[in-house]
């Protein structure tokens, strides 16, 4: 991707205790990991990350030094509050307040509806945990610039049990699922623009399947698994994806359900490679 040095901010959802679980389970916090997935798609991007969800994390530069907000996935929930969802939520309000584009997966997606005025909780329909399947674009999406180069109907790395339940005024939905009424949607808010989805176009294999073995008591409990053994065979077969293409990673692929949509690296980040395309035209268009 050609752009003219994109000044990306991205901002790792997690507090603390997150990261330090995350890390030590994958060897990368989630904005290290999205700010990789950044790198592959935009070599010449510079990413600056932030920790907003601790106190004191404050950026040396304005909002207004950044092209483009990321906010990552997270284990924390809008519904149990406190300090280290109020200053994201800050954060976002701030970035959206100013103009800045923003683009959020699962946690930076409820963040933004929460503060457009959307309503986020545990979805009724239950979690997904490992892929969101049939996800299709509505009709709007289906012309959205987010969602370019995707299918009539596509799959995506997943792990949520909360989620947007109902979307903020004037906002537009994007693409759903027979799990959940919104799982991509455009915010306008403020001078700013997000896009997002609930689903999960940055994680990869390795990541995907550290993340349900941290998962494995909510995936039991949830009734997607008999126990936490069969999460640990399930995230064995993601994990070996991993591999280079040959026989036994389609004989996996094909026993997980999962298609190129999910096994080809291009495709399966097509949201965020079309986020930093338009982020690049914005800027060139600015210049």
């Amino acid at each position: 991707m050609t752009n003219a040095m994109l000044r990306l901010l991205i901002a790792d959802g997690n507090d603390r205790d997150g990261r330090a679980k995350r890390e030590a389970a994958i060897g990368s916090t989630t904005s290290q990991a999205f700010a990789a997935v950044v790198g592959d798609l935009a070599p010449e991007a510079a990413c600056t990350l932030l920790n907003p969800a601790d106190a004191g994390a404050g950026l040396e530069a304005g909002l207004d030094a950044y092209d483009g907000l990321v906010l990552t996935g997270s284990t924390l929930r809008l519904a149990e509050g406190g300090p280290a969802v109020e200053r994201q939520l800050d954060l976002m309000r701030g970035a959206l307040e100013a103009g800045l584009p923003v683009f959020g997966s699962c946690w930076g997606m409820q963040v933004a509806a929460a503060v457009a005025g959307g309503e986020v909780g545990k979805n009724p329909r239950g979690p997904e945990y490992g892929f969101a399947r049939r996800l299709a674009a509505t009709g709007a999406g289906a012309a959205h610039p987010l969602l370019a180069g995707r299918g009539h109907a596509w799959d995506a790395p997943a792990i949520h049990l909360d989620a947007v339940l109902s979307a903020p005024p004037g906002a537009c939905v994007l693409a759903a699922n027979a799990v959940l009424d919104v799982q991509a949607i455009e915010i306008r808010y403020g001078r700013g623009l997000f896009w997002g989805t609930q689903y999960h176009p940055e994680t990869d294999f390795d990541e995907l399947a550290a993340l349900l073995r941290l998962s494995a008591e909510e995936v039991v409990t949830a009734g997607l698994a008999a126990d936490h053994g069969a999460v640990g065979t399930y995230a064995d077969d993601i994990a070996e994806l991993t591999d280079d293409d040959g026989p036994a990673r389609r004989h996996r692929a094909w026993r997980l359900g999962i298609g190129a949509d999910v096994l080809e690296a291009g495709q399966r980040r097509r949201e965020i490679g079309n986020f930093l395309r338009a982020l690049a035209a914005r800027r060139g268009h600015e210049g």
